[in-house]
């Protein structure tokens, strides 16, 4: 009997040892971002016409490990990660979209992995930093942890992965801004340290093209984007004051205003829908989306689509000097990724 007691707590210790371990080497590796970080800054900068035409496309990419077939545990599924040839596969159906698109000056990409377990280590960012040698590539990091334990019985592992965007116009400076607050200890430890990326490129008038890529909180109950939300207002607002032109995009993870809550042949998700406030920047700010396909499915199963729910969350928000010419989203059946691709065109005013 005493040797079963001492097994007993000699493997409860061990357990607790573990654990004392894991936080402790979490705190010391923990990812702790200024709230700017400079990415990159030059003075052989392009200057650009005020009166220039851009197309842009944004996507998640989902780390090309989330596509029709997966489900994902974080989300109420069983899956942690697909087999290696689905991530290589993904990722070459990622690189093969991007490139047969014509004429875009800007690819804002979100959850792009560097070196994660749940890619199989692929670097994410250089595979397609390589294959587009014309454009100038950038990397904002919002995710770095040394080993995610969940799910115990296959845990996560490590994660580093973040923003891209690639620009056709070299950028006078790039930035990150670390967006304000996190979950709670010790949580946080192992969630996300959500940004934005801020590319400048000079306007002939004297003026700035901001290009930012966003991907914003989700798995909370709305206060860290609440948080998010009021710290990207002011920063937008001031920009703008300046007399700076502003495209925004990215992976929202809410709603743009004004959304309708159906998208015909597909089943829109009433049970997440969270829009953000009307009132979140004056009129003359302009949300540009579409309402006819989804941009984001849920991933508590595979697709399916009469009965995967199916939402609008990925959209552009430009300032009152910026006009739009042309928004579609794209409908890939949300073969490669949990998110669909958009696809827009502006002009400067």
């Amino acid at each position: 009997m005493k040797k079963v007691l001492k097994a007993i707590l000699y493997l409860i210790l061990v357990i607790v040892l573990f654990f004392a371990g894991l936080i402790i080497t979490a705190i010391i590796t923990d990812y702790k971002p200024s709230e700017t970080v400079e990415v990159f800054k030059s003075e052989n900068s392009n200057m650009v016409s005020d009166t220039l035409k851009f197309n842009i496309v944004n996507w998640n990419i989902g780390y090309c490990g989330l596509d029709a077939s997966m489900d994902f545990f974080y989300d109420g599924g069983t899956h942690v990660r697909p087999p290696e040839e689905n991530v290589k596969k993904n990722l070459t159906a990622v690189i093969n979209y991007l490139k047969n698109q014509e004429n875009i000056d800007f690819f804002l990409l979100q959850e792009v992995d560097k070196k994660s377990k749940r890619s199989y280590r692929i670097n994410q960012f250089d595979t397609l930093q390589n294959t587009f040698p014309a454009y100038h590539s950038f990397f904002g990091k919002n995710y770095d942890v040394f080993f995610v334990p969940t799910p115990p019985t296959e845990p996560y592992g490590k994660v580093v992965s973040g923003l891209m965007t690639l620009s056709k116009y070299a950028p006078s400076e790039v930035i990150r801004h670390q967006f304000p607050g996190n979950y709670d200890f010790p949580t946080g430890l192992f969630m996300l340290d959500r940004c934005f990326l801020v590319s400048r490129i000079p306007v002939s008038n004297g003026k700035q093209l901001l290009m930012i890529n966003t991907h914003n909180s989700a798995y909370d109950d709305g206060n860290l984007r609440s948080g998010q939300m009021k710290y990207l207002k002011q920063f937008l607002s001031d920009e703008y004051a300046k007399g700076n032109y502003i495209v925004i995009a990215g992976d929202w993870n809410q709603c743009p205003p004004g959304l309708k809550t159906e998208i015909p042949g597909f089943k829109f998700d009433n049970e997440d829908y969270m829009p953000i406030d009307e009132n979140f920047m004056p009129a003359d700010w302009k949300w540009v989306y579409q309402n006819n396909i989804p941009t984001n499915r849920r991933v508590i199963a595979p697709y399916d689509k009469a009965t995967t729910l199916t939402t609008v969350i990925d959209a552009f928000l430009i300032s009152p000097n910026i006009e739009n010419t042309a928004i579609e989203n794209i409908n890939l059946e949300f073969e490669h990724s949990d998110h669909q691709p958009i696809k827009a065109s502006f002009k400067l005013k």
